[in-house]
């Protein structure tokens, strides 16, 4: 059983949650708060497996108590936060504090039937989560080997596909931090409401060598260009030609989500084929591992995350159970891993 604590200041958003989450067996209320001073007491006497945390809050914000939280007392956090731009900068910061997961509130532009579903797989990766404090500055990417300085790969006709879920904008971003300009179009799923995949894309651009954006409809995909699916929008590779293109559609969720990265990477396997390399990263679930498979069958190259450095093992290992990774990487040797790959004349 999951015991969780609500943390939100609206009476309603907690009634409703409250609700929400009573309706599964694993799950157990144990309590609410109003604001984090109250959150606080009831956290020492209640000992949640995991919290929910609203980050606009009467007294003190929910980033300034996830700070102190992870610093004095560490545990799962899911931040819950309305959908808009501003908030969506808010709950990336929270991520970069220690928040496992980040989700749209009930009364946004999502049903409160497809937050519940979201909220209560997020519940249950961040009680399996892998849980470091905040303090702990994440690895610095190691600098391309000498060799790879002036790398210039043989064909620009090559793509590299990246999908995660829970804990993979950490793992994204020391990925991309790493990358080379010279590297092939790179094309993303992240588990992530829209919105917020807007802010992240952005933030990644102002930190990394390459370029980073939030994908649009018939975007090409070219080096040094990193393309992110927009939240609740599916994205699929195409080929025009010599070139490849991104195609952002509406459709049915794939293992709840959307975007899905079973959806990209079914996309690749049929138009990248051998041209393409694909990394499943941490997260919970299943979404990505028959993809990768079929990247591997139509002769992709594959790897997945290693259990030890994933916030949750679920993605990865189901990839890895059904055969789908060649190559099983600890996330600070990904971008190596992926430059070998492209580089590989036996390919």
């Amino acid at each position: 059983m999951i015991k969780v604590l609500i943390v939100d200041d609206s009476a309603v958003v907690r009634k409703i949650l409250a609700e929400e989450l009573s309706k599964y067996k694993d799950i157990e209320i144990v309590g609410s708060a109003v604001d984090p001073y109250v959150a606080r007491d009831r956290i020492v006497k209640l000992k949640p497996d995991v919290i929910t945390l609203d980050l606009e809050m009467p007294r003190m914000d929910g980033l300034s108590f996830l700070v102190k939280l992870m610093k004095y007392y560490p545990m799962p956090v899911v931040v819950l936060s309305s959908l808009t731009p501003k908030n969506s900068e808010t709950a990336l910061k929270a991520l970069e504090l220690g928040a496992v997961e980040v989700l749209c509130k009930p009364g946004s532009a999502y049903s409160t039937i497809d937050v519940s579903r979201s909220l209560v797989n997020a519940i249950r990766a961040a009680a399996s989560a892998k849980i470091q404090k905040h303090t702990q500055p994440l690895p610095q990417p190691a600098p391309p080997p000498d060799s790879l300085k002036n790398f210039r790969f043989k064909t620009t006709h090559q793509v590299v596909a990246i999908g995660a879920s829970t804990g993979g904008t950490k793992a994204i971003e020391l990925i991309l931090k790493s990358m080379p300009i010279t590297i092939p179009g790179i094309v993303i799923v992240q588990h992530m409401p829209e919105n917020f995949t807007t802010a992240f894309a952005k933030r990644l651009n102002e930190i990394c060598r390459i370029e980073v954006r939030e994908a649009v409809d018939n975007d090409r995909v070219v080096p040094g260009l990193a393309l992110i699916a927009p939240g609740n929008r599916h994205m699929l590779l195409q080929r025009s030609g010599a070139n490849y293109l991104v195609r952002i559609k509406d459709g049915v969720p794939v293992y709840y989500q959307r975007p899905s990265v079973d959806v990209l990477f079914r996309s690749v396997a049929k138009h990248a084929g051998r041209n393409a390399v694909g990394v499943l990263l941490t997260g919970m679930g299943a979404d990505g591992a028959k993809g990768l498979l079929e990247m591997k069958e139509n002769g992709a190259y594959t790897m997945a995350q290693d259990e030890k450095s994933c916030i949750v093992f679920g993605m990865p290992k189901e990839a890895i159970k059904i055969g789908a990774a060649q190559e099983i990487v600890p996330l600070p040797s990904v971008t190596e891993s992926i430059i070998n790959a492209l580089n590989d004349p036996k390919r």
